[in-house]
């Protein structure tokens, strides 16, 4: 984990520290500024992370990295600012420009919000240079591998194990873990390859994610804690978590909760953690999937991939940026993603079981309840969506909402719950010209 800021303009090293400022939590370790007559970088980074200044000062470049899956990047070339960002979005990266025309970049849009009126994020697998947009890779259906299935299962479970053993970089790391086949999977791997391995779960009393987090931790031997959560904890730190989420999409603040609150209690215990983002999408993990044809599920599979930037991975970015923590997102690594795009539709969602391949890699790892365990949401799992709701629908009048739901910028607000969100949104971060680098959940319900 770390952060990144910069401006077009030389010699502008107050400014850029001001952007750090903003997003400090994001490197708790130490922070860079390069300046010279064409642009002013600077970077922040996590205790885990290599020193940043040789980079600045031999590169010109001020990079947010981790793994192979995580890059957001600037760099001096020449008169040129030079944005690029990762195939997936797992990093953040967002620009615009000063009212003189000058461009700016943040890992976060709260640390541009003072230099520039209209803000954009840059789409993953772009590069940008002030003036033109360029993809430099698409995620597109491949030629399936002609294996049985057992054996794409075995080479599936290898280069899971293979993309998280690269990420073991000492003896004790954490792994947020709610007792989902995703989750349990990494966990599950890293155990052998570490002295401890600390796991953490979050849900109100009750939940189900409790439940089988505990069963897993019990199975792997690992260090566990629990983070119970009730409707009180929730109101108390919306705020805070909208504040560092910047957004009031209601499904990604509703997940974004309990995430914030486990990244909390890990921070406590270790630098550095695994989350099981992108499984859902890569291997067919939504109930919905089970209704649409057959012949349009990879094409659909990979355009809710290709929106992870704006979900899942925003908030896991965020829930452990705050606490200055480092999550490695296993299923992104470039080998996983590539076999995943290969392994056929019928061996992913197959007589009607979802993600049935990573099932069938998993098998004698995991407890046989935790691999057969259905799909909840993260918010279902945890046990929080109907208090939530609940809460809104009881506090916000009907009136209010018909008038308060149509937002300047010319979007409309979906349901009571996602305007309480928004309410907190303009308390904490103030109002926009624009919301175009805000992503909404696909599909998302509507009152």
């Amino acid at each position: 984990m770390g952060g990144i800021a910069g401006i077009l303009e030389g010699h502008k090293k107050a400014d850029v520290e001001r952007m750090l400022n903003r997003i400090a939590y994001r490197g708790p370790a130490g922070r860079n500024v390069l300046e010279n007559e064409t642009a002013t970088i600077g970077v922040l980074w996590a205790g885990t992370q290599e020193n940043a200044t040789d980079i600045l000062t031999r590169e010109s470049t001020a990079r947010d990295a981790g793994g192979t899956e995580r890059l957001a990047e600037a760099r001096i070339e020449g008169p040129r600012l030079i944005l690029k960002r990762d195939p997936l979005g797992v990093a953040p990266l967002y620009y615009g420009k000063t009212s003189g025309g000058r461009l700016c970049f943040a890992s976060e849009v709260k640390a541009l919000k003072t230099l520039c009126h209209e803000i954009h994020e840059l789409p993953p697998g772009h590069i940008y240079d002030g003036d033109h947009l360029q993809s430099y890779f698409r995620l597109e259906p491949q030629e399936p591998v002609d294996s049985p299935p057992e054996g794409i299962a075995a080479e599936l479970r290898r280069r899971l194990r293979a993309s998280v053993e690269k990420r073991v970089r000492s003896e004790e790391m954490g792994s947020w873990l709610s007792g989902g086949l995703d989750s349990s999977s990494l966990a599950a791997l890293a155990r052998p390859s570490l002295k401890i391995l600390f796991t953490f779960s979050a849900g109100v009393p009750g939940a189900p994610d409790l439940e089988y987090a505990s069963e897993v931790a019990r199975h792997i031997g690992s260090d566990h804690h629990e983070v119970v959560v009730r409707l009180r904890d929730m109101l108390e730190i919306l705020p805070k978590v909208i504040e560092h989420l910047e957004s009031f999409d209601a499904l990604l603040v509703r997940s974004s909760i309990t995430n914030y609150l486990v990244a909390k209690r890990a921070s406590d215990f270790v630098p550095e953690v695994f989350s099981g983002e992108a499984g859902d999408e890569l291997f067919a993990g939504y109930a919905y999937l089970k209704s649409l044809d057959p012949a349009v599920l990879d094409k659909e599979l990979i355009d809710i991939t290709l929106r992870l930037h704006n979900t899942a991975f925003q908030r896991v970015d965020r829930s452990a940026s705050a606490h200055g923590t480092v999550p490695h997102v296993a299923f992104a690594d470039p080998e996983v993603v590539d076999y995943a795009l290969r392994i056929p539709a019928g061996c992913k969602l197959r007589q009607g079981i979802e993600k049935w391949i990573l099932r069938r890699a998993m098998d004698g790892i995991l407890p046989d309840r935790v691999l057969g365990r259905t799909k909840a949401k993260f918010w279902e799992g945890a046990g929080v969506a109907e208090q939530l709701s609940d809460h809104a629908e009881k506090s916000i009048t009907d009136r209010d909402f018909r008038r308060e739901r149509a937002l300047p910028v010319g979007i409309s607000i979906r349901t009571k719950e996602e305007l309480m969100y928004y309410r907190h949104f303009r308390e904490v971060l103030g109002d926009f010209e624009n919301l175009d680098w805000m992503g909404r959940t696909k599909g998302a319900p509507e009152t």
